[in-house]
């Protein structure tokens, strides 16, 4: 396990029922091929060894016996190997016979865990030869190994797994609990018209639920088809989202992926409800590394098999729904605070850029929702010494399709005389000079809002709060943030949705903000032109954001993150070291300007202190810049 990912798989082998000899060969060559992979857990289907669909076959010795030497092969199969393998099979204990998933790990069984909730109902007649677990506790004789039977959990170098059955994950109180940070379920579901969709989702709520990873595998070509089809629809799914499948019928033999076993340990630290190990109420069984199998030569670093976004915050194609949830939040949030603040009116500056754009969308949003005139929303373009041509005219047009109360007040006196007061030179364009307009601008709306009887909203958004890449007490401050939780790809994203919905002239003008450069235009135009561009100085917000989500809301290692990078957007890890390194940089500084910003409504992600982050001012960054990747 390398930076914390653990590599699994969900088996789908070609079964005969009642073979366990030939069954055994099929379920041997998938381990060694997965093992080659570099996997490090793999599930099996229920009752794999002898097939689910015996019948009453499962009542005779000779296949009980069967099943225990096909069992002792496969975990001989295991030795040197360093991988944890669950396979089904029936094992006789106590005089009862139970549908049972074994674990073997370094050449030997090391654990049975029997099924708890029998189906009884439709195709499903299991009371017929097994007896429930609900109550087993103690030790079994299988493959020749006395071994724990009944709940327990395997340590796989330090990641704790559990084992349920099929049946188990569909019932109202399943077996496993939140002790295992991996869930392993061994299954044989038939498959019916529109069971594939129930499944995702029983799957997906199941991981969500325990923040865990959930790997579910199913029966597929070789099962008896006297009355039923089995598809092999395996899925592994992390947190409430499928990292890997295997469709139904894709008949792939294994299905492999990386689970992020740091992330879901932060997930459960932060969520802070998850008791210990001693809470599944079973033993802890420790997997003991092997010299000879290390990473059973696969190399996770070169090869990450999970699918990784570039834009981490924003919608899957399409996603039109996750789209007007986000406005509705923000919207509603600026609602709330013009009824209780009783303001007649919204001030809002309007720049011909993204952030600016969507607050005034969101805005007029929250007004029609408020039923108030769309004149009340007063729009003010405030030019100074870097404002272009080119969002001079977005901001006109903008304003004007939405009807609102727009107004023009030039800076460049009001900045200059404010210079010569302080006794700067003009011709020094250092943080004074751009930071003394994005104040001037800040004034002007606050004073318009006393004068008006409104309130001032801001339009800064969660990446240049992340990144400083605001005016202290300037643009950084407000009445009301309404983007304070929206990160720039996503505002990207959101006026692209809003331009298409809406249509016209609106669209036109929202299309011109999209293709307009990025950039606080603070140093002055060139023949008419953007000057200073944002991405130039910081970087690409795509990466920016891209680190904002794994390094901080994930818990991600500077060395993770550095990993995820590579697989999102190509080449080495060590490629995007410098710019994460400037991003650490950049956000360990810009704290102080986060301790105090406005309140703001939660659509995604927060940095308030009231939020998702507190953090002191003067942290070190030092020990995230000393994890360089290796």
């Amino acid at each position: 396990m390398n930076n914390g990912f653990l590599r699994v798989a969900a088996a789908n082998p070609e079964l005969k029922v009642a073979d366990t000899r030939g069954n055994a060969a099929a379920i041997i060559d998938i381990i060694k091929k997965a093992a080659a992979e570099g996997v490090e857990l793999l599930v099996f289907p229920e009752l794999c060894i002898t097939a689910y669909t015996c019948g009453d076959l499962f009542l005779q010795k000779t296949l009980l016996d069967g099943a225990q030497s096909a069992l002792k092969l496969i975990a001989e199969s295991t030795k040197n190997r360093n991988i944890l393998v669950y396979t089904g099979l029936p094992v006789r204990a106590g005089g009862k016979l139970y549908n049972c998933a074994a674990a073997a790990f370094g050449g030997k069984v090391i654990g049975v865990t029997p099924k708890i909730h029998l189906p009884e109902y439709g195709e499903f007649n299991e009371l017929r030869y097994f007896s429930s677990g609900k109550n087993a506790c103690g030790t079994v004789m299988v493959a020749g190994e006395n071994v724990p039977f009944g709940s327990f959990t395997v340590n796989l170098r330090g990641v704790s797994v559990g084992a349920e059955i099929c049946e188990d994950l569909w019932a109202q109180r399943a077996p496993s609990n939140s002790a295992a940070l991996v869930t392993v379920n061994l299954s044989a579901s038939s498959e019916t018209a529109g069971k594939a969709k129930k499944r995702r989702t029983l799957v997906k709520s199941r991981s969500l639920r325990f923040a865990g990873a959930y790997i579910y595998a199913d029966a597929g070509r070789g099962e008896s088809s006297t009355d039923l089809v089995f598809s092999g629809h395996s899925i592994i799914a992390e947190e409430g989202e499928i990292i890997a499948e295997n469709k139904p019928f894709e008949n792939k033999p294994f299905t492999v992926a990386d689970i992020d076993t740091e992330k879901l340990a932060f997930s459960r630290m932060r969520n802070n409800v998850f008791g210990g190990e001693s809470e599944n109420g079973g033993v802890c069984v420790i997997c003991e590394e092997s010299e000879n199998g290390k990473n059973n030569g696969g190399d996770k670093k070169a090869d990450l098999r999970r699918y990784v976004s570039r834009l981490p915050f924003v919608p899957e194609c399409g996603d039109e729904e996750q789209a007007e949830l986000i406005l509705r939040i923000q919207a509603e949030g600026l609602m709330k605070r013009l009824k209780h603040t009783g303001a007649k009116k919204a001030v809002l500056g309007v720049s011909g850029g993204l952030d600016s754009a969507l607050a005034l969308l969101v805005c007029l949003r929250a007004f029609d929702g408020l039923n108030k005139q769309r004149k009340d929303l007063i729009a003010v373009s405030m030019p100074g010494f870097g404002t272009s041509d080119e969002t001079a005219a977005n901001a006109l047009l903008l304003a004007k399709e939405s009807r609102a109360d727009y107004r023009i007040i030039d800076i460049k006196s009001s900045v200059t005389a404010h210079l010569k007061d302080i006794g700067h030179d003009l011709n020094v364009r250092d943080a004074a000079y751009e930071n003394a307009q994005a104040r001037m601008r800040t004034m002007i709306l606050m004073d318009i809002a006393n004068g008006e009887n409104g309130i001032a909203v801001g339009t800064g958004d969660l990446s240049e709060a992340a990144l400083g890449w605001c005016t202290y007490n300037g643009d950084h401050m407000s009445m009301y943030g309404v983007n304070s939780s929206v990160p720039k790809t996503l505002v990207k994203y959101l006026v692209k949705y809003e331009a298409e919905r809406i249509g016209g002239k609106t669209r036109t003008a929202l299309t011109g903000v999209l293709n307009t450069e990025i950039s606080p235009e603070l140093l002055p135009a060139k023949d008419g032109k953007i000057a200073q561009k944002t991405e130039e100085i910081i970087g690409s917000f795509e990466l920016n954001d891209f680190f904002l989500y794994h390094a901080v809301f994930e818990g991600g290692s500077p060395q993770k993150t550095l990993l995820y990078a590579a697989a999102a957007f190509g080449g080495k890890p060590e490629d995007y070291a410098e710019p994460l390194a400037k991003f650490y940089r950049r956000f360990f500084a810009s704290q102080f300007k986060r301790s105090c910003c406005p309140d703001g409504v939660k659509a995604t992600y927060s940095l308030s202190p009231r939020g998702d982050w507190r953090m002191p001012s003067d942290a070190s960054v030092e020990l995230w810049l000393g994890e360089r990747w290796e």
